[in-house]
């Protein structure tokens, strides 16, 4: 068997997101799942779509590009700000994207035009996260002008909290939206169809049943895949959270120090690490590292490993503990959360096995 490899479990994942779609069925609410998390794998897109979630996102146009010359009826939005250099693609393959600037929007609504389509765009409005986005008090005007854009269609408003500034979603914050969904529509006699209120973090108002209920769509990776959220730093109650397992090899174990011998610089990565000091212990090297993973995302499926670190191509364990007695060729299993998951599915070197 190959080494190291994730194992996708397409049926916990199928229960999470048809959880959570009758939970936003409920709220008259609508899922655009994003895809970007397990760089667009098929199999799992094909299950999150057989359980009858019908809007789907990524930040990357091969990725769209390459669901949709296998799923051609998908429904795909660009959720990165299109490249200039992109746009054409994005006409072609994306029914619809997310956009700040008005340059941007103009071009689209050009080539849109010169091939005969009318692109959809949400309206992406800065709430504090300070990441994309129109700031607030700019937005009738960006809206003034996009309206007399005959490529485009306005079609939503949307925000991003959580992923840059660490701004928390909050009733505050979402209600900025509704407001200025409220004013287009007074202002400008232009109704909005969506707003796009944000990503898995949002989902704790409306568990707690605080979401304005104007806000009917919504971004969902991490919840459906992983069954968390981690900007709140909670597991969701009654959702699978371990649907991606990484398994990798022992290649060395050996009884070493714990505290690095020596006069001390930074690491491989430009950091300067700090150790703590047990004595000797059992350490295993696993044939694994950063170029694959990000191993601070890794959770060990036995409770007595400690992560030590790691550098590109290694990772460094304590078993000292273990009630296992580990050798040489053994495979040692983690549950992923979000990041390890996008780094694994990203990297070449680790193979995809469904369960």
């Amino acid at each position: 068997m190959k080494t190291p490899f994730l194992e996708i479990n397409l049926k916990k994942i199928e229960n999470n997101a048809t959880k959570l779609n009758n939970i936003f069925k409920e709220n008259n609410m609508d899922i655009v799942f994003i895809t970007k998390g397990t760089s667009a794998n098929i199999d799992v897109i094909k299950t999150v779509k057989n359980t009858g979630i019908k809007y789907f996102g990524d930040s990357r146009m091969d990725n769209i590009i390459k669901v949709k010359n296998e799923i051609p009826d998908i429904n795909y939005t660009l959720i990165r700000i299109p490249k200039l250099s992109e746009i054409s693609e994005m006409v072609e393959y994306c029914d619809c994207s997310l956009q700040s600037q008005l340059e941007v929007i103009k071009v689209t609504s050009n080539y849109a035009l010169e091939n005969n389509k009318v692109h959809n765009i949400i309206l992406m409005i800065d709430v504090g996260d300070l990441r994309e986005g129109v700031m607030v008090e700019d937005v009738l005007d960006t809206v003034k002008e996009i309206l007399t854009y005959k490529g485009v269609k306005l079609v939503g408003i949307g925000t991003n909290v959580g992923c840059y500034g660490s701004i928390m979603p909050s009733v505050e914050n979402t209600q900025i939206l509704v407001d200025i969904k409220n004013q287009i529509k007074n202002e400008l006699n232009y109704d909005i169809q969506f707003i796009s209120g944000g990503s898995t973090c949002t989902t704790d108002l409306l568990f707690k049943g605080i979401l304005n209920t104007e806000i009917n769509l919504m971004r969902i990776g991490e919840a459906i895949m992983l069954g968390e959220d981690s900007t709140n730093d909670k597991k969701l109650d009654g959702f699978e959270d371990d649907a991606f397992i990484i398994n990798a090899e022992i290649i060395e174990l050996k009884n070493k120090p714990s505290f690095p011998i020596g006069e001390r610089g930074k690491d491989a990565f430009g950091r300067v690490n700090e150790y703590i000091d047990y004595g000797n212990i059992d350490r295993a090297i696993l044939a694994i590292g950063r170029q694959d993973v990000v191993i601070e995302a890794l959770d060990p499926l036995d409770e007595n490993i400690n992560i030590l670190g790691g550098s590109s191509d290694h990772m460094i364990l304590d078993v000292t503990k273990c009630n296992k007695k580990y050798k040489l060729g053994d495979i040692i299993s983690f549950r992923c959360a979000y990041s390890a998951v996008l780094a694994a599915t990203t990297s070449k070197y680790v193979d995809i096995k469904l369960k």
